[in-house]
């Protein structure tokens, strides 16, 4: 399968251009559900440019009755980018010293349930949670540090490039 690099200046100026708002071409789910999974797709198909279009495991975004899981569910999308093939964006789960700007962290509580998604614009030289800022939406945020927020458990998916 041919592999592309993943274009993370444009995922991260995306990221930082909708964090306080929404783009019109996208349904807003803040109020069923959440949209922070739907926002950190967007920013991945920024970077990415292809969607997987395969029934109900791949990862695309038609319209708000025509998406898969994995588009705007938080297990869904870590599913879809640590898999092993198929089109779209591709990552592995790394620890945060391997985080990148464009890369994704996700929330987890107290029961290990992961339950929301952040979009990584920004890595100290040295990460820590101080200094790894994020963009999302439904609590939304522009360049808001890790260490703001109240979770239990955090995992960074690094994203590898783009199969198409």
């Amino acid at each position: 399968m041919p592999f592309i690099a993943y274009d993370r200046a444009v995922a991260v100026s995306y990221a930082r251009r909708w964090a306080l708002a929404r783009n019109p071409k996208y349904y807003d789910f803040s109020r069923i559900g959440g949209d922070c999974t739907n926002f950190v797709s967007q920013c991945l198909y920024a970077g990415s440019g292809v969607m997987n279009y395969k029934p109900t495991f791949g990862w695309y975004y038609t319209s708000v009755n025509n998406r898969a899981p994995s588009w705007t569910g938080v297990p869904f999308l870590y599913n879809f980018l640590t898999r092993e093939a198929g089109a779209g964006p591709i990552g592995a789960q790394v620890s945060i010293e391997n985080a990148q700007p464009g890369d994704v962290s996700q929330f987890a509580d107290a029961a290990g349930l992961y339950y929301h998604s952040q979009f990584i614009v920004s890595v100290g030289k040295y990460p820590s949670p101080d200094n790894v800022l994020v963009c999302t939406h439904t609590f939304d945020s522009l360049d808001r540090a890790l260490s703001s927020y109240d979770y239990n458990k955090v995992r960074f998916i690094h994203i590898r490039g783009v199969i198409t």
